[in-house]
C-alpha cells in the first residue's frame, strides 16, 4: 500500500526515539514464509506495512530538541534508548509545544544529562500545525503526570480533526466524557497509557488468566518495576504517580472484575518502584503470585522479566497507529475497544487477552460484519 498514515507526536523521549528507528529499520522487510516479520505482531494491518508510517510533526519543550530534525533529536539527552538503527531520515524539525503541567521541579533538578532543561522559545498552535500537516494521527507521548498537557493535546486533535493515540496514563479513551467528545467530532482514539509488547503488564495479565482458567484462586499479585530512563525518573516524583500506580493495578482487578471475582486492595500491587540510572532504558519486573491450588494446596510463582522498556512500547504502538488509520477510513468513531485492551493498560473496556486479539484481527482485516458481532460497531 502506498498511502502514507501521517503521525505527529507529542514528546521526543525514548520510546518515540526507538518507533522512530523502527520504522526505519522495518521499511524493507517483507513478511517471510509464515507470513510474519520477526519482532513486529501484525506485518499488515488493513493492509499498511510498518513502512507506511511517516512522521509529520513533533512536538517537544526541552532545548537540546526544540529546533533540531527528528533525526537528531531523538537522539539527544536526557534519551537513553538503545540505539539499533543509526542513519535514520532527518524528518521534520521539532517544535516547541505549550508546557503546561509537562515538567516536573524534579526534572528541572536534575543533571543535565538527566533532566529536562525547557526552551524559551515560543509554543506554537499544535491544532494548526495538525491542519497544516494533514496529520492524521496525534501520538501522545508526553511524561507521566501532564494531565492538563494531554488535554490540551487531546483538544487540539478535536480542533483540528485528527484522531488520537494516548500512550500515557491521563484517562482520556477510558473517560465517557471525552469519548463523547470524539464521538460527535467523528473521530476514533486509542488509550490510555501504553502496554507494551511483551512487558509487565503483559506478563501479568497472562499469568492470571492462566491461574483463574485452572482452578486456582489468586491470594496475592504483586509485580514491582525498576528502570534508569527519564520515564523512571520522572516518576520518583510521586505527586505524579498515582495515575500510573492505579493504571498498572488496573490490568490485574480487570481479570478479577471480568469474572466477577471480588478483590482487596491488599491482595495487589503494581507500580514502578524505584528509579537506577544504571539500569539505562532497561527495565526490570519482579512477579510474585501466591496462589491457592487443588485442596487448598499453595502454589507460588516468583518471576523476572528484564526488556529494553522504549522498544517495548514501539512494538505495540507501531500497530496502534495502524488501528487507527484503518478505523477512520472504516467510520469507525469513539475509544476502539479491542485494539485499546490489546495496546494500553487502561482500555475504555477491558477484555481477555483472546477476545481483545479477536477484535484487533477483524479491524486489520477490514471485516465490517464481524466488528458488528463483536459489538464494536452498530
Amino acid at each position: 500500500m502506498s498511502k502514507k498514515i501521517k503521525v505527529a507526536v507529542a514528546g521526543v523521549g525514548n520510546c518515540f526515539s526507538s518507533l522512530y528507528q523502527g520504522i526505519e529499520y522495518y521499511k524493507d522487510f517483507d513478511e517471510n514464509q509464515e507470513g510474519v516479520i520477526p519482532g513486529v505482531m501484525f506485518p499488515r494491518i488493513g493492509g499498511y506495512h510498518p513502512a507506511d508510517i511517516k512522521i509529520v510533526a513533533a512536538f517537544d519543550v526541552d532545548r537540546r530538541k526544540v529546533g533540531r530534525p527528528v533525526g537528531e533529536a531523538i537522539f539527544a539527552a536526557p534519551n537513553c534508548a538503545r540505539v539499533f538503527c543509526p542513519e535514520v531520515p532527518e524528518g521534520p524539525v521539532v517544535q516547541m509545544g505549550p508546557v503546561f503541567d509537562g515538567v516536573s521541579n524534579l526534572m528541572l533538578e536534575q543533571p543535565e544529562k538527566y533532566g529536562f532543561r525547557v526552551s524559551n522559545e515560543e509554543p506554537v498552535d499544535v491544532a494548526e500545525v495538525l491542519r497544516e500537516t494533514g496529520a492524521d494521527i496525534l501520538l501522545n507521548y508526553m511524561p507521566v503526570g501532564s494531565q492538563v498537557a494531554t488535554e490540551y493535546y487531546a483538544q487540539a486533535c478535536l480542533d483540528s480533526g485528527t484522531a488520537f493515540l494516548n500512550c500515557i496514563p491521563v484517562f482520556i479513551a477510558s473517560d465517557p466524557v471525552w469519548e463523547q467528545k470524539f464521538i460527535d467530532a467523528g473521530l476514533p482514539l486509542i488509550g490510555d497509557d501504553m502496554r507494551s509488547q511483551v512487558g509487565a503488564s503483559i506478563t501479568s495479565q497472562v499469568l492470571q488468566e492462566m491461574a483463574f482458567d485452572r482452578g486456582a484462586v489468586v491470594k496475592y499479585h504483586q509485580q514491582i518495576n525498576i528502570g534508569g530512563n527519564s520515564d523512571f525518573l520522572n516518576m520518583m516524583d510521586q505527586t505524579r504517580l498515582a495515575s500510573k500506580k492505579e493504571s498498572k493495578e488496573n490490568v490485574i482487578r480487570a481479570q478479577n472484575d471480568l469474572r466477577g471475582i471480588p478483590v482487596e486492595d491488599e491482595s495487589l500491587f503494581a507500580g514502578p518502584s524505584t528509579w537506577i540510572p544504571y539500569l539505562k532504558d532497561n527495565k526490570v519486573a519482579h512477579f510474585r503470585i501466591e496462589l491457592e491450588g487443588f485442596g487448598g494446596a499453595p502454589i507460588e510463582i516468583d518471576a523476572k522479566l528484564s526488556v529494553q522498556d522504549s522498544e517495548n512500547s514501539a512494538g505495540v504502538v507501531i500497530d496502534a497507529i495502524r488501528y487507527l488509520k484503518v478505523a477512520s477510513e472504516m467510520g469507525v468513531v469513539g475509544a476502539l475497544r479491542g485494539p485499546s485492551a490489546w495496546t494500553q493498560k487502561t482500555p475504555p473496556q477491558q477484555m481477555q487477552y483472546a477476545d481483545a486479539k479477536e477484535e484487533c484481527i477483524a479491524l486489520a482485516n477490514r471485516d465490517l460484519d464481524a466488528l458488528r458481532v463483536l459489538n464494536t460497531v452498530t
